[in-house]
């Protein structure tokens, strides 16, 4: 495979090099063997290696010092910048790019410096052992993150690609699966591809017996869901019995609506002032993976639900701080406020409309007649929309059934100019 070099603007202080310094090579489990003629060409002539303790077992001697990655791992970028001019190579895993440490260098390295030798990812390699399209897969990492990552995409008959953190990932997999009434489910393990130890086995995830799993590993999934299968809707709007609450949350009709007017595009920032449950800022978090949302919550115990709910609903980027108008002040601006609760509380409207991006959309509800009042007279200043939500359901009346009206919920939608 041939180098990739890009011209690009250089993104450090200094004058960019006139050529890569540093070479950015993938590694596969079958080692040098695996390289291109440029990739070995550039161990051989490196005078620093660097990267992980299995990297150097696998590439075993070459011509210049090999420095295993520093402890934490973030002091590994500061040490490469500091060799910059002399000849160095970064060992990764298989494309750098894809789950790798490429993402990070580009960002700290001009690209006219940097020459990236990339092997076949590990997802591409287990779709062809699975012979699997790769588009038609989701493809997740659960290294170094949580188990939960994976639960959005437990959807009936999906194919599911997963890094797994360790030995004990595959079983963890398993048993979530049966959990959730996805016992049926084809659980494949695939143990250091590319490499002579190579091996796949197959089982059901409620048979799960495998044992002796080494830690490099993959995991393919073809869920078989049942009809009684815990699977995540996709629209908004989930049932509150997808929460941990106290009856403190946006009930899910209102929710839905909520979403709505906030108008989630990705990679955006929500503040949930008075979260309660943490329901909304899920949601918004939902809509795409590179959503985040900040939970403004003053309650202990509500701390807790939100971080739990947050985790089981998808490991979602969901922080949970103190509370407002507080504790606005150190956190990044938003790009939509939700308030669902507290806008009566003196100042909290007005520091969270300050903090709010120019073009970013402000949604309120509100029970009370003293919130309502308060919306008026933001809505007489500020404009925007006002809406009233009034939801019945359906309830038994001795042996038969009637409606039970819920308390109207008054929205407003502003945008900032």
């Amino acid at each position: 495979m041939s180098p990739v070099t890009l011209e690009t603007e250089s993104l450090s202080s200094g004058e960019a090099a006139t050529a890569p310094w540093l070479s950015l090579i993938g590694l596969g489990e079958d080692g040098p063997a695996g390289l291109c003629a440029q990739a070995k060409t550039a161990l051989a002539e490196a005078e620093i290696v660097f990267g992980g303790e299995r990297h150097i077992a696998l590439v075993g001697s070459v011509p210049g010092e090999l420095r295993p990655w520093p402890q934490p791992f973030r002091n590994a970028l500061p040490q490469i910048l500091a060799e910059r001019g002399r000849k160095v190579c970064v060992l990764a895993t298989s494309d750098p790019f894809h789950y790798g440490i490429g993402n990070s260098l580009s960002r700290a390295i001009p690209a006219q410096e940097m020459r990236i030798i990339p092997q076949s990812s590990s997802f591409s390699m287990a779709c062809t052992r699975m012979r699997w399209p790769q588009e038609e897969c989701a493809l997740v990492s659960l290294h170094g993150r949580t188990l939960f990552r994976i639960v959005p995409h437990l959807q009936p008959q999906a194919r599911i690609l997963a890094l797994s953190w360790d030995e004990t990932t595959p079983r963890a997999v398993a048993e979530l699966l049966t959990a959730r009434g996805m016992g049926a489910s084809r659980l494949t393990v695939l143990e250091s591809l590319g490499g002579p130890q190579e091996r796949i086995r197959e089982t059901r995830a409620d048979a799960f017996a495998f044992d002796d799993i080494v830690p490099l590993n993959m995991i393919a999934v073809a869920v078989d869901a049942g009809r009684d299968a815990r699977v995540l809707p996709l629209s908004p709007g989930l049932d509150e019995e997808w929460f941990a609450h106290d009856g403190q949350i946006t009930k899910s009709e209102v929710r839905a609506i909520t979403i709505s007017a906030l108008a989630p595009r990705a990679g955006e920032l929500l503040w949930d002032v008075g979260a309660g449950s943490g329901s909304v800022g899920i949601e918004w978090c939902q809509r795409h993976p590179r959503n985040a949302a900040i939970a403004f919550e003053a309650k202990a115990e509500r701390v807790e639900r939100i971080t739990r709910n947050s985790l089981e609903l998808g490991g979602l980027s969901v922080t949970v701080t103190g509370e407002a108008p507080a504790g606005f002040a150190a956190q990044p601006a938003p790009d939509a406020v939700f308030i669902g609760g507290g806008l009566t509380v003196e100042g909290l409207f007005e520091g969270a409309w300050a903090a709010l991006k120019p073009g970013g959309r402000l949604v309120a509800n509100v029970v009370t007649l003293e919130g309502e009042a308060k919306l008026a007279a933001l809505h007489a200043l500020h404009g925007g929309s006002l809406r009233r939500i009034a939801i019945d359901r359906l309830v038994p009346v001795g042996g038969k059934h009637g409606w039970r009206p819920a308390m109207p919920v008054t929205q407003w939608r502003v945008e900032k100019p």
